[in-house]
């Protein structure tokens, strides 16, 4: 499978409160080891943990994971880089994250028109 090079043509998030690593994986186009790793790196990125420490993530967590994949795979940013671009500039990073939630939300309205017109 080739990877996306950019979050443009990663999967629509669904509507979901949780998801798996497995699940985040997939949507994210990054191998479970990564995101692990991420978790390190990353501070604001903390999926919730239940029994025998499986990993729950949110939407939040989804597009907090889009924005660093966009950062280190298609920006070029080092970890320590992206750790700092996403710490110093969040009124940016917030526009951005607003901007993919509001495209999210229009797909899924979109989704459900289609249902509503059968």
């Amino acid at each position: 499978m080739l990877e996306p090079s950019n979050n443009d043509e990663l999967p629509v998030i669904p509507g979901k409160r949780y998801f798996t690593i497995g699940e985040v994986s997939e949507l994210c186009a990054v191998k479970p080891h990564v995101l692990r790793y991420w978790e390190q790196e990353f501070p604001n990125l903390k999926p919730v943990k239940r029994r025998g420490n499986r990993r729950y993530y949110q939407r939040q967590d989804v597009i907090l994971i889009r924005q660093i994949r966009s950062l280190l795979y298609d920006q070029g940013y080092t970890i320590g880089g992206a750790r700092q671009r996403m710490s110093g500039e969040e009124s940016e990073d917030d526009s951005n994250q607003y901007k993919q939630m509001i495209r999210q939300m229009i797909s899924e309205l979109e989704d459900v028109l289609k249902v509503l017109h059968v």
